[in-house]
């Protein structure tokens, strides 16, 4: 249990810096943001706990793969706020793409000869 609240407490933090820093420079923060943090912390994780070569490459070359459809929502988000569009709504329009993308990746990838 100890383990656990430790990976959730350190994983936390990181997400509480990126917005932290971000109301003072926000491009700063998206810079702390954009950073495979996640990725990296959860690939020492699962490593930690089994360390297989074979898990971590599946594990990190599906990351890559499902990291392209979430860019998008990066795009689209900042554009609907552009245009008057409120926060809330072009976060759920940004999410909803995503998700979409997600559905699409997971779709096309084995027909592609991409393992997820």
């Amino acid at each position: 249990m100890l383990y656990l609240t430790l990976k959730a407490l350190i994983s936390g933090i990181l997400i509480a810096a990126a917005s932290e820093i971000a109301k003072r420079y926000p491009g700063v923060g998206a810079l702390v943001a954009s950073l495979p943090l996640v990725s990296v912390l959860g690939m020492i994780w699962l490593w930690h706990d089994k360390p297989d070569p074979r898990t971590m490459a599946a594990h990190a070359g599906a990351t890559f793969w499902y990291v392209l459809p979430s860019l998008p929502m990066f795009l689209l988000i900042p554009m609907m706020l552009r245009h008057g569009v409120p926060f809330w709504l072009s976060l759920l329009a940004g999410c909803m793409l995503t998700i979409g993308l997600y559905a699409a990746m997971t779709w096309a990838a084995p027909r592609l000869g991409i393992q997820l």
